[in-house]
This record gives structure tokens, sequence and C-alpha cells, in this order.
């Protein structure tokens, strides 16, 4: 099986902590140059000095940017991207804050379409002639099970997630025939800051304590436990490698088999 990525270089979105510091983990031990974007320089740091690496040539970096800054965004990744043409994209970004569809304010939604759908088509068109060129491209993005099964209380990120996940499907059929494939990785619950948010806001919402509102959670997961961010960064470099060249336009739940459909 090829695994191999010596050569390739990815941009991991979210890169400073949780799923997009575990997946830019995996990518660099596959031998790939990593930059990892987030807003924080300070957290930046702190993860590009954990990334490891396999060869001498291997490099790695970051760039600071807010993924709502759109022109910004667009200037600082085509920089990077003429530099050193960007194979591999993983889309990570924060989910929007809880609560019900029917009381979202309209600008709850422009806010999440903004961070989330027009970011990722900022990326995909500041590193797309980089891929074309390599005749390879990896688009993964990292959305959540709600696109099968909505979750409650969630209710402008399960709208928002959609939409992303409806898009990567119509790439998925625009660019596969040039090497590009793109994908979907839906994580169950999982440690991360994200996590800790939804307990939170659970607990507010319910009047429960912590431990009964995990426990509740914990009865949906077949598999008894919540996912390490290292799991899901598992399947993010799977995806990205050669091996995974025949997969596409496909949602991977990585949830312990918590969703129900298939």
């Amino acid at each position: 099986m090829n695994l191999d990525l010596t050569g390739k270089h990815a941009l991991v979105c979210g890169g400073s902590q949780g799923i997009g510091r575990a997946a830019a983990v995996e990518l660099a031990a596959l031998g790939a140059d990593v930059t990892l974007l987030a807003r924080s320089r300070e957290a930046l740091a702190t993860a590009l000095a954990a990334l490891p690496k396999t060869h001498a040539a291997q490099q790695h970096a970051t760039v600071a940017v807010n993924m709502l800054d759109h022109a910004e965004l667009r200037a600082k990744v085509e920089a990077i991207a003429n530099a050193q043409p960007i194979q591999i994209l993983v889309n990570n970004s924060g989910g929007p804050p809880g609560g019900p569809a029917n009381t979202a304010a309209a600008d709850d939604y422009r806010s999440a379409f903004d961070q989330h759908l027009v970011a990722a088509q900022v990326l995909l068109q500041a590193v797309l002639p980089g891929m074309k060129a390599s005749g390879y491209g990896r688009i993964v993005n990292v959305i959540s099970t709600s696109v099968k099964e909505p979750i409650r209380n969630l209710g402008v990120s399960n709208t928002i997630r959609g939409a992303v996940a409806s898009w990567a499907k119509t790439l998925a059929g625009e660019l596969g025939a040039q090497g590009i494939t793109v994908n979907n990785v839906l994580p169950g619950y999982t440690q991360t800051q994200r996590l800790e948010q939804i307990l939170t806001e659970r607990t507010r919402a319910t009047g429960k304590n912590g431990a009964e509102i995990e426990q509740a959670m914990l009865a949906t997961v077949p598999l008894g436990r919540f996912a390490k961010a290292s799991e899901i960064g598992n399947v993010i470099a799977f995806l990205a490698t050669p091996a995974a060249a025949y997969v596409n336009g496909i949602n991977v739940p990585v949830d312990g088999g918590r969703t129900l459909s298939l």
C-alpha cells in the first residue's frame, strides 16, 4: 500500500489544535511538507515544533490568518502555493455556537457560511492551479456526522455542514478526471475543545452536570468512548495518500458507530 507523501505539500487549516493538529502530525509522519494555518501565532509555533520530520528535505511552516478575512486568506495562501504548490488541502474550522435553528439570527448563518463554505472556496481557488499542474490533488473536508443525521441543538452547524458536503460532492465530479479527489471526514464525539464547548452548552441548556451529559452522549456510541483526535487524523491522512486515489466524493463517518444511517 502506497502511503508515501514525500514531496507533497499539505495545507492544514485549524492546524494549531485538535483534529487539525492531529492530521498535520500524521501527514508529516508520512513524509509531507506541512503548512499549518490558524489565527494564533503562538499556538501555531507550538504545533509546528511538534511536527515530525522523516527525511532531510522535509520542511514545515505556518501561516497566521483569520478564515473570515477572505482577502488576506487568498493573498497569503496564493503566496505560499506560488512558492511551493500545494497538493493536499485539509479544510477544518471550528463549528458555530450551538442553539436551535429557528432562533438563530440571520447573521449567525452568514458568519458560519463565510467561515466554512466561502473560505473553503477561496482556499480551493488558491491551491487548484498547483494541484492541476501536479496531476495530484487531495481535498479533505472535516465536517460532521450531522450531514447524515442532524444533531439536536446545533441548528446553524447542521445547515452549514450540509452545504459544505454538497459543495464537496459537486467538486468531486468536476475535478476527478484531473487526478484531484474531494472527500469529507465526519468526526463523531472527539476529545477536542469543540467537545468541551458542546458539553458546556448542553450543561447550561439542561441543568444537568457534566458527568450526566457525558454518559448520555457515550450511551449512543457503540464503542463506548470518545475518539482521540489522532484517530480522526489517521483517516484524513489516508485519504491524502496515493493509496486512496480511487476514493472520491464520499462522506466517511469516524464516529465509533454512532451514526445510525448507512
